[in-house]
């Protein structure tokens, strides 16, 4: 159509605005908003095509066909789209140039059909020159990428939907009831955390003593270690393996030892220096951020999960702040360098560069170079405080990490000198040798601008090299004082966090580093771990996950197997391997590999009993149930008691001594609080699978004597008519406020007197009663009803009260009654957002918009900047998919690239 305006197709809303002010008015610029159609569920597929489709909506036995629908609420996108494609004269495809945004962009294609020229539009960074540079040298699609991303569904989907089934059936559901999933990567990372587990399980600490000591001269004091006790080595922690014995021969301290000694020494009081060594030394900087360097760092640094890093770098990126986030590369562009090294030179001086610019390559297995890594966006780099006003918290200060990691790439190494000083002392007989080390920077180099995060490490925490040392030489004499023995103990390798768990998949090959947010999420969703602090914890059911993988999908399960996957992908993605002969040969085997199918079909009988079970030493057996962990305990004559296990107790803290400690603790919350004095009945306090309640129960019956012979009549029982029920005794929940241990009498008899009757509507006549739910406190009227916002309510309303709350609308009184907090109004919407605590957990809201908190967050430190983001990550998602499914289409066969 001549004259028309040429249609550019992004993935993301916020993208689309940036662009369409640098394009200007001949390019309307129009958003996906990411996939427009995925695979089908298998009640979408038509019945004439049930038989090709209808297990994984992919046709396995041609050709690996799979058969996409349009998401219900992509319908009014992609009519958005073809509405705007009837006035364009060209199409450009706009989307990430990845794996992921070639595919949409051939999805696109797929569904519009356009008749007009299509040119795929790439760029790495949202600035004004970058883009008009993508629009005026567009290239063709890259029919590679697309097999390598549809592979990698495809792939995922034959995984899953054959390897869930078998987890359904043998280990049941998981949190919350939900259903249990494989995943080619994601059981790969749940096993990864479970054998970390299972090595601190199996741990035996070792313990062993050393002596610290004050050296000074001259007024000058430094901290010194005995090393050496006549002329042998004294144990340090990484002498012992982790079965708790000696890897090499070395001298271990009992307390007694160390004791005796540490009272020698100080008899002796002085030392003499028999050496000092002096070594310089350089430090590097390190690369700049790729995707998993820059979660790791995040993670270390500024305490943000993978995906809240993923998601507030997706932010920067779209407002034209950095360089795409989803990159391996650690290269930077020349004008990259140059910025980097012009902006290190104005803040820190001349020598604050090298001569000439670094470059680096990446080592990390299964490394794509498409990208640069991530940096500051433009010719010349904004400074964090340049960029502060258009940025939220978050924002500021991932952009700060990012901009600090560029600039220090490209800085000169750090200089530095360690000192180490050799004291020896006579201690009644034994040589004992006294070391201390001091570390000087001379020049510090990049580390004027930045220094590395660590995650944590085993072994001694040696801080005496931070310290300063005075001028010693050798043979000087020095006083020693508060000489202080100390013990130690080994201990197990740390848990995993995100960071220390992106970096293990990162160099085993696992998965790429844009899913790696995404994968975590999922083995936290799912229950298969939970968070301590920053340590994720495997809990009990991915154990049993864990156990029937590695038992009947060994293969599935290999690390070498998984990364190996990860090498074919790239192949396809690079043209150099066919995706469906790969495909047949993964589902159905061949000479050197079984197949997906195969082992499915030809699973051996799986006991679920014995998969399910852990062994507590000889003390008992470890089992996850419906309701969670618990200690399945022999009793005698084949019977077995059930002890719960309480959930925040993590699988390497349940030793036999603190199994026997639960089997021998009383049950708790089984407690008499006393009569009730209207009807003599007991109530009891019992901590029951739903939480704590109060209970009123009958009395026990009393025996009786007869006067006459003076026996003892056993006591009787009330019975009910055949097939009439017994009454259910009352019960009542604690409030929040309450707890099991300090509950009384007179408080649980206010408990079972809810519901309590309000008063009279004076206008319908219905009475008003205050209840206790399960999703808190509520008045009830007839069938409408209203919630209070604390439950001291229940017992303080009035009926004036009661009637007021009734006059407002529904659900503003119950918006307004339950915010837990409240925030500015949403840039967005104009509205105040509040956070709620709802039935499936909290979340925040506009009005019109709500947006879960994700597990693992902690509801309270929630920020206006951190709901504004949620909202924001909702709002892009649209709205949730309708019951009912629209048009399907099938995929038709790529063309081959010429």
């Amino acid at each position: 159509m001549a004259g028309g305006k040429k249609l550019v197709i992004v993935e993301s809303p916020t993208k689309m605005k940036s662009i369409q002010g640098y394009l200007g008015d001949e390019y309307e610029v129009l958003s996906s908003v990411g996939h427009i159609r995925d695979l089908a569920k298998k009640e979408d597929i038509p019945a004439d095509k049930k038989q090709a489709y209808g297990k994984y909506s992919i046709d396995v036995e041609n050709g690996f066909d799979a058969y996409y629908v349009v998401s219900d609420r992509k319908t009014k996108t992609v009519a958005e789209l073809k509405r705007a494609l009837k006035g364009a004269d060209e199409v450009l495809l706009a989307t990430d140039e990845d794996r992921e945004g070639e595919a949409i962009a051939w999805h696109l294609l797929e569904v519009l059909k356009p008749k007009v020229p299509v040119r795929r539009m790439v760029f790495h960074e949202i600035t004004k020159d970058a883009i008009r540079a993508a629009a005026d040298n567009t290239r063709e699609l890259d029919l590679a990428l697309v097999n390598a991303q549809e592979t990698r569904r495809v792939l995922d989907r034959l995984y899953g939907w054959d390897v869930s089934p078998v987890l359904w059936r043998k280990i049941g559901s998981g949190r919350d009831g939900q259903a249990l999933s494989a995943g080619r990567v994601q059981s790969a990372a749940t096993r990864m955390v479970v054998e970390r587990e299972r090595e601190r399980m199996s741990f035996v600490s070792a313990s062993y003593w050393d002596i610290e000591a004050h050296a000074a001269k001259d007024g000058g004091s430094f901290s010194t270690r005995l090393a050496r006790l006549d002329g042998a080595p004294l144990a340090r922690g990484t002498d012992f393996d982790d079965a708790g014995s000696l890897k090499k021969a070395v001298v271990v301290l009992s307390e007694k030892d160390a004791r005796e000694l540490a009272t020698a020494i100080e008899k002796a009081a002085t030392a003499a220096v028999t050496a000092v060594e002096a070594k310089p030394g350089t430090r590097s900087p390190k690369p700049p951020f790729t995707t998993s360097t820059m979660q790791q760092e995040a993670g270390r640094k500024l305490s943000m999960s993978a995906k809240h890093a993923m998601s507030v770098a997706q932010r920067l990126y779209e407002k034209g702040y950095i360089t795409y986030m989803r990159t391996d590369s650690t290269a930077l562009s020349a004008q990259a360098v140059t910025a980097a090294r012009t902006q290190a030179v104005a803040l820190y001086g001349d020598r604050a560069v090298p001569a000439s610019p670094r470059s680096y390559r990446n080592n990390a297995k299964n490394a794509q170079e498409a990208h640069e890594a991530i940096r500051p966006s433009g010719e010349e780099f904004r400074t964090p405080a340049s960029v502060a006003s258009g940025l939220d918290r978050d924002e500021q200060r991932l952009y700060d990490l990012i901009w600090k990691r560029t600039v220090a790439s490209q800085m000169s190494d750090a200089k530095y000198e360690t000192t180490t000083v050799t004291l020896e002392v006579d201690a009644g007989g034994k040589r004992a040798a006294f070391t201390a080390s001091g570390t000087v920077y001379t020049f510090k180099g990049f580390l004027e601008a930045y220094e590395e995060g660590n995650d944590e490490k085993r072994g001694d925490n040696d801080r005496s090299a931070d310290q300063s040392l005075p001028p010693v030489a050798v043979g000087d004499t020095l006083t020693l004082s508060d000489v202080e023995p100390k013990g130690h103990a080994t201990s197990p390798k740390p848990r995993y966090t995100e960071a220390s768990l992106v970096k293990a998949l990162e160099e085993r090959g696992i998965g790429r580093p844009s899913t790696f947010a995404s994968i975590i999420d999922v083995i936290l969703e799912r229950g298969y771990v939970t968070k301590r602090g920053q340590a994720l914890v495997p809990s009990w059911l991915s154990f049993s996950v864990v156990r029937l993988l590695e038992q009947h999908f060994s293969d599935l399960v290999d690390y070498d197997f998984t990364a190996a996957l990860e090498d074919d992908l790239d192949a396809i993605a690079r043209g150099e391997q066919e995706r469906e002969a790969w495909l047949k040969e993964f589902y159905f085997g061949s000479d050197n590999h079984v197949g997906l199918r195969n082992i499915v079909e030809n699973l051996e009988d799986i006991d679920a009993r014995e998969l399910n079970a852990t062994p507590i030493g000889d003390v008992a057996t470890l089992r996850f149930g419906k309701y969670g962990p618990y200690l399945d305990v022999p009793v005698g004559d084949g019977e077995t008691r059930i002890v719960n296990v309480p959930d925040d107790l993590a699988p390497d803290e349940l030793t036999p001594e603190k199994a026997r400690e639960l089997i021998e603790a009383p049950v708790a919350g089984d407690r008499v609080l006393g009569e009730n004095p209207e009807n003599g009945k007991l109530i009891v306090v019992k901590d029951g699978r739903f939480g704590p309640y109060v209970q009123e129960l009958e009395p026990e019956p009393e025996e009786t004597v007869d006067e006459a012979t003076g026996e003892v009549a056993p006591a009787k029982k009330k019975t009910t008519k055949k097939k009439e029920a017994a009454p259910k005794p009352r019960t009542a929940s604690l409030f929040k406020s309450m707890s099991v241990e300090t509950v009384d009498l007179d408080q649980a008899l206010k408990l079972l007197s809810l519901p309590r009757v309000v008063g009279v509507d004076p206008e319908s006549g219905n009475e008003i009663t205050a209840q206790n739910g399960r999703y808190g406190p509520y008045l009830k009227k007839g069938t409408d009803s209203r919630t209070l916002a604390s439950e001291q309510q229940l017992f303080d309303i009035t009926l004036e009260e009661a009637l007021a709350l009734y006059a407002q609308p529904k659900y503003g009184a119950r918006a307004a009654s339950s915010a837990l907090k409240e925030f500015e109004a949403d840039p967005t919407s104009g509205k105040p957002i509040k956070l709620k605590d709802g039935r499936f957990g909290p979340y925040v809201t506009d009005g019109e918009t709500n947006a879960t908190i994700p597990r693992g967050e902690n509801a309270e430190e929630v920020t206006f900047e951190r709901a504004v983001q949620l909202l924001a990550d909702k709002r892009a998602k649209g709205p949730a998919p309708k019951r009912t499914r629209k048009t399907t289409t099938t995929r038709k066969p790529a063309a081959k690239k010429k």
